[in-house]
């Protein structure tokens, strides 16, 4: 390559470079543990199968105006629930001065309550496993899938609804009593949610854990296969995952550079100690001059004065048949905290396809990403993906420049495509949202940079998830997925 690699010494002191360190060697025994990895995958498929035919929940779409304990506000129209809680669906005007699009309005879900998405870890016989959740979310289009331990809004959790409490809800209240792997607060979709956060929260456990029923101890290796399966690891156990404290020092461990396989170069990635294209400084400065630099306005309006959008009996569209709708469905669930409910849900228009190009700058592995401006991220700017679209919002003839590489990789040979699987989104405010998740390599390196773009390694990757807001939930996501890949050859 024409520019080298330089070697970025960590901020961390003796005892955070050791404590890291051995938790970093931990989940890379976690994610090695193979050997009963096809054993422990039989006996998971014959847990899940029961778990689906137990977690069954009816799901009918109904008139918004057959929404039980909401009301479509009188003046603006917006929808919200009677108790105040939960959470409201707004309309938004933006404004970005020079964008593309400079201006629009749109509705979107205000919940500024912050929920809990943790996952309680245990170690047996010297592997991590971390207790999992089969969940059904009303949004899911197959019903159960892969769920935190914990994953509840404040409202539900505070039980405004009445109903049953959240198991293993008092560890992540009271982390400071055991070991916390991760504690961080990450946003959620910055399209649809008005500056929606959650704590993405790892406790580690020594003692022993009643595992209650539609709850299961696996192991990161095991994890790390099911993301492979569509739909079934949901979206808010991905966010998690992608916040464990993977990079450390030493973490290319037996790997060297005569390594040459895809894992190698994941394992040097996550190493603190070898050398990147760009500092970490840089890629923070980066980022804050994104920030500085992105002029966007927001202000909420009434839902029912929306230009561009109406309301019809059964959802509220654009008049282009794009983008996404407000509708309402009806749930029967007799496994969850309340037994019946309805709500109002977002129901987006297609697929979208969400994608980090790679590549092997001396052997070591960089993903191409870039800044994102959304109305509903709260600090307007966050690091995403190399592409993030649903193709059927643009022409395809002509693409903004953020979608330069769409093409490249919707074209990409099969050889190259190293992560294709499609997977949900939040299920639980969004009705069937899908996105396709792919990491394709080139061999392309620093001649793809341009002010929109740069290259950084997961270990930059991991230092900037130890903070909030600085990568959004589709990056995350895939970073749990390019993970994965670690034991490849």
């Amino acid at each position: 390559m024409a520019k080298t690699l330089r070697n970025l010494a960590p901020t961390l002191g003796p005892s955070g470079r050791h404590d890291g360190a051995r938790t970093a060697a931990r989940l890379a025994g976690s994610a090695w543990c193979g050997d009963g990895v096809v054993t422990a995958t039989a006996e998971f498929r014959r847990w899940y199968a029961e778990r689906e035919s137990i977690d069954v929940a009816e799901v009918q779409r109904i008139p918004l105006s057959s929404l039980e304990g909401w009301e479509t506000l009188p003046g603006s129209g917006n929808i919200a629930h009677r108790s105040g809680r939960f959470f409201t669906v707004e309309g938004l005007e933006v404004r970005s001065p020079g964008a593309p699009v400079p201006a629009w309005q749109q509705p979107i879900i205000n919940q500024p309550e912050i929920g809990i998405l943790g996952i309680l870890a245990r170690e047996f016989d010297g592997v991590l496993h971390f207790l999992m959740q089969a969940k059904n979310e009303p949004g899911n289009c197959n019903g159960v899938q892969l769920s935190p331990t914990v994953q509840a809004t404040r409202s539900n959790y505070t039980r405004v609804h009445g109903g049953n409490s959240v198991p293993y809800l008092e560890y992540f209240q009271a982390a400071s009593r055991h070991r916390v792997q991760v504690d961080v607060l990450q946003s959620e979709q910055g399209s649809w949610f008005f500056r929606k956060r959650n704590r993405n929260i790892v406790v580690e456990v020594e003692e022993d854990v009643e595992v209650l029923d539609g709850f299961r101890w696996l192991t990161l290796g095991q994890l790390h296969g099911l993301l492979a399966i569509d739909d079934l690891v949901n979206m808010d156990a991905r966010t998690v995952l992608a916040c464990l404290p993977f990079a450390g020092p030493g973490q290319a461990g037996a790997s060297s550079a005569a390594d040459d396989g895809l894992g190698g170069a994941i394992r040097r990635s996550c190493d603190e100690e070898v050398g990147s294209l760009h500092t970490l400084g840089e890629v923070q400065s980066w980022i804050t001059e994104a920030r500085a630099g992105a002029e966007l306005r927001t202000a909420t309006l009434p839902l029912g004065e929306l230009k561009g959008w109406s309301r019809s009996e059964y959802a509220i569209s654009h008049e282009d048949g794009l983008y996404f709708d407000i509708m309402a469905v009806e749930v029967k669930a007799g496994s969850r905290e309340v037994s019946r409910w309805t709500q109002p849900m977002i129901e987006p228009r297609g697929t979208g396809i969400v994608a980090f190009l790679v590549t092997r700058i001396d052997g070591v592995l960089h993903v191409l990403v870039q800044p994102y401006v959304r109305p509903g991220h709260p600090d307007a700017v966050e690091l995403g993906p190399t592409v993030q679209c649903t193709p059927g919002n643009y022409a395809q003839d002509a693409l903004p420049a953020r979608l330069r590489f769409l093409p490249a990789v919707r074209e990409a040979a099969p050889e190259r495509v190293l992560f294709d699987t499609t997977l949900s989104e939040e299920g639980g405010r969004f009705f069937h949202a899908r996105n396709r998740y792919m990491v394709v390599e080139t061999d392309a390196g620093p001649e793809l940079e341009d002010p929109l773009f740069r290259w950084v390694t997961l270990h930059q990757v991991a230092g900037l998830l130890r903070h909030a807001h600085y990568l959004n939930i589709e990056a995350r996501s895939l970073i749990a997925c390019l993970h994965s890949l670690i034991g490849r050859s």
